[in-house]
């Protein structure tokens, strides 16, 4: 269960997220670029984050400083990172269920477009509900909406949307990372619409998943930068 902790993390295990309506299985012929770069995304879905593994530390730790570039981190277990939206001093216990590709996209997103992570991050843009959702664990959630959408814990995506991702990934490896945080960007625009606060993030992560969808399937999409919200990213 994503960020098994509270019952925020399980919002998408109990509600289920609406599917797309035009979702039909078929098959379709991969060429080999789009063969091998949704395999090694795939293998990347599959890696758990294990908080004994040095690189999987050194992640976690790269991704505190680029949150907080002056501030030092005393350390793996510490009430510091409830400041970035971990739900408790050990950040390791959110990763059950999503495991460590989510860590990933929430690194790339803060290393590759840093200003619009910053301004997530630090919740800069609008009229803030009293109780804002939680920074990290919304990023969890996010990658693992964004598997399910995709289909990709199958051996080859067997929906449009699965088949439209693909091709997106033979143009650009990156195309799922990108996808992230374009979703994020996405979710905290739907958010202040809204107006929502904290129990409403299942709403909001909902009408969030609609308008990617609808997205993903414009005809003239074709890249992953060609999707009309990657206009909300800056560097």
């Amino acid at each position: 269960m994503v960020g098994s902790r509270t019952w925020f993390g399980g919002i998408l295990h109990r509600t289920g997220l609406r599917r797309f309506s035009s979702d039909k299985f078929f098959d379709y012929e991969l060429n080999p670029i789009q063969e091998q770069r949704l395999q090694r995304l795939q293998e990347r879905c599959h890696v758990s984050f294990d908080e004994t593994r040095p690189d999987h530390q050194e992640s976690l730790i790269a991704l505190w400083y680029a949150a907080f570039p002056n501030v030092h981190l005393s350390g793996m277990i510490s009430e510091q990172w409830k400041d970035m939206g971990w739900q408790g001093s050990n950040p390791s216990t959110d990763f059950r269920g999503c495991g460590f590709i989510s860590l990933e996209n929430l690194l790339f997103f803060a290393q590759t477009y840093t200003v619009s992570f910053r301004r997530l991050l630090l919740k800069q843009d609008g009229e803030r509900a009293t109780w804002e959702y939680p920074f990290a664990v919304a990023g969890i959630n996010l990658t693992f909406m964004l598997i399910q959408m995709l289909d990709l814990f199958s051996e080859k995506p067997r929906c449009i949307l699965g088949n439209k991702f693909v091709k997106m990934l033979g143009e650009d490896e990156e195309a799922f990372d990108i996808l992230f945080c374009i979703a994020f960007e996405m979710m905290d625009a739907q958010w202040l619409a809204m107006n929502a606060s904290y129990m409403q993030f299942n709403e909001v992560l909902q009408a969030t998943r609609t308008q990617l969808e609808r997205e993903m399937c414009l005809e003239d999409a074709q890249r992953i930068q060609d999707l009309p919200a990657y206009n909300l990213l800056y560097k």
